[in-house]
């Protein structure tokens, strides 16, 4: 095991947990039981159902990514593309389990959706909508980067229903979006969030990465105050990973190193809490371990919160994740065997997980979590299962650590526990479940 100066340091793979069990569980084998999930509605009533759609075009492949995106497509292969997004859609709107179903929410993410042009997305969207209409969504999110965006785009974006907008800014310093390799730059971020502001969106959320390549204290000082200045409806802040498919893996490989070349999770956590708690002097609130809102009266994510307690997701496109039924799936992560698949008529399946009842339990319970507090009532009312027993051992621990507490049939994380959250859901895993954890 490495040693606790070592743990510090940020090393290759993966410590985000966005579900439960693991990835490495889903099999291909497993993939074969998805069609007929579909075959079948639910017992009485459904879960909410939301939509995700996937277009992995970008202008750039940032240094960072392991997202499935593509830089190389032309106008036909996105056409291609999207057509077959669309007959994805039909083919999973006419099933049993979504007939006459609409969704709560929808999400277009990549990628970059906003890589598309204006008629693109009305062509694409308007599709849509005429198989699975979202006039009854709560939510309907579309994450842009800045540099694709002008007034015109910016109005068909409106026009099509989104109502939360999603700025992929990461950082306002030129130098420092250009050595992460990201396509944008600073003046670009200020002509697009004022548009999007002119636009009146609903809500308005910009991204910050923390412990980016070369970038300093003084940085990302500058990072907060401009976040400030702006004064946007959410901020959405990640600290740096660096998962095997990356470039600065694969410059780290190259040259041997173990560690990357970016702030230690000691000083990214510390940046993160800084800027939270200069958030909160301003008249934000935190709510979650990565989210800070200006007014939690009227700003939500529907889509978290309701993927978060179990609602079936629908996803199309190349390499997306969907959940229906308690069943987890991916799609193809290839775009040609996406499209093959999609044009002989088959669902495009590459790998799932038929969960059991105890694993959606802790699914829920460790994504909860995120959000720094869980009521044990919701579980004992869903699940029958009292959280505060089963989890006993687990809790007390982390309260000898001081990451949470509980009181009155509540856990509550601490601030210093909410940001190193990842690390703590391991503990909540099955024993089968357990791998390595990476901070």
């Amino acid at each position: 095991m490495p040693d606790t100066a070592s743990k510090k340091a940020t090393r290759a793979g993966n410590y985000f947990i966005s579900n439960y069990p693991p990835f490495s569980f889903w099999t291909e084998e497993q993939a074969n039981e998805v069609p007929a999930i579909y075959e079948q509605p639910h017992d009485g009533t459904p879960p909410p159902l939301g939509l995700y759609h996937h277009i992995p075009f970008c202008r750039k492949r940032c240094h960072f990514c392991y997202f499935r995106v593509y830089t190389d497509k032309s106008a036909d292969d996105i056409k291609r593309y999207l057509d077959c997004t669309v007959r994805e859609l039909e083919m999973m709107a006419r099933r049993p389990l979504i007939e006459g179903r609409k969704p709560q929410f929808v999400y277009f993410g990549g990628g970059t959706p906003s890589y598309l042009s204006a008629k693109q997305l009305g062509e694409l969207t308007d599709r849509m909508k005429a198989i699975l209409p979202w006039d009854e969504a709560q939510e309907v999110t579309f994450e842009c980067e800045p540099g694709t965006l002008n007034r015109g785009k910016l109005a068909a974006i409106k026009e099509l229903g989104v109502t939360r907008l999603s700025l992929g800014i990461e950082n306002f310093d030129d130098r420092i979006l250009e050595i992460n390799g990201r396509a944008h730059r600073s003046k670009e971020v200020g002509r697009a969030y004022e548009r999007a502001v002119a636009e009146e969106f609903d809500q308005i959320n910009i991204d910050l990465i923390a412990g980016m390549l070369e970038e300093t204290e003084e940085n990302w000082k500058r990072n907060i105050r401009k976040t400030i200045e702006l004064q946007p409806d959410s901020v959405t802040i990640y600290q740096m990973e660096v998962p095997y498919n990356t470039g600065i893996y694969r410059e780290m490989k190259a040259s041997g190193s173990l560690v990357a070349p970016v702030a230690d999770w000691e000083t990214k956590r510390r940046w993160v809490k800084e800027a939270f708690e200069e958030l909160e002097r301003h008249g934000y609130s935190v709510s979650s371990g990565y989210t800070a809102v200006r007014d939690a009266s009227r700003t939500r994510f529907i889509y978290r919160d309701s993927l978060w307690g179990g609602a079936d997701l629908l996803g199309v496109g190349v390499a997306s994740f969907s959940h229906a039924k308690g069943v987890h799936y991916q799609n193809l992560t290839e775009i040609d065997d996406y499209e093959q698949a999609i044009e002989a008529g088959r669902m495009p399946l590459k790998r799932a997980l038929r969960t059991t009842e105890e694993e959606r339990m802790i699914r829920e319970f460790i994504l909860q979590m995120k959000l720094g507090h869980v009521k044990a009532d919701y579980f004992r009312d869903k699940f029958g299962i009292d959280i505060l027993e089963r989890f006993a051992p687990q809790l007390a621990e982390l309260q000898d650590d001081g990451d949470l507490t509980v009181s009155d049939g509540e856990i509550r994380l601490s601030r210093d526990g909410l940001l190193c959250v990842d690390n703590l859901l391991h503990d909540f895993f099955l024993p089968e479940h357990h791998t390595d954890k990476i901070v």
